[in-house]
């Protein structure tokens, strides 16, 4: 019997982009509506905080 054999189980993601959402119920869509717009509003915030960063760099290398 091999110890190492077997990889762990990695943890399921959550919701992959066009996956069959057929068999989920009403509640378990609205669960993954709130996540994933949650998860925008993250990314959205980061890529502000990006594009102030890039535009102070810039401000400092027209000078």
């Amino acid at each position: 019997m091999a110890l190492f054999d077997e990889e762990p189980r990695k943890k399921p993601t959550g919701y992959v982009i066009g996956q069959d959402v057929s068999l989920m119920s009403a509640g378990e869509l609205t669960e993954r509506i709130a996540e994933l717009k949650a998860e925008i509003a993250r990314l959205e915030t980061e890529r502000a905080k990006r594009g102030d960063t890039k535009s102070a760099a810039e401000a400092l290398f027209r000078r």
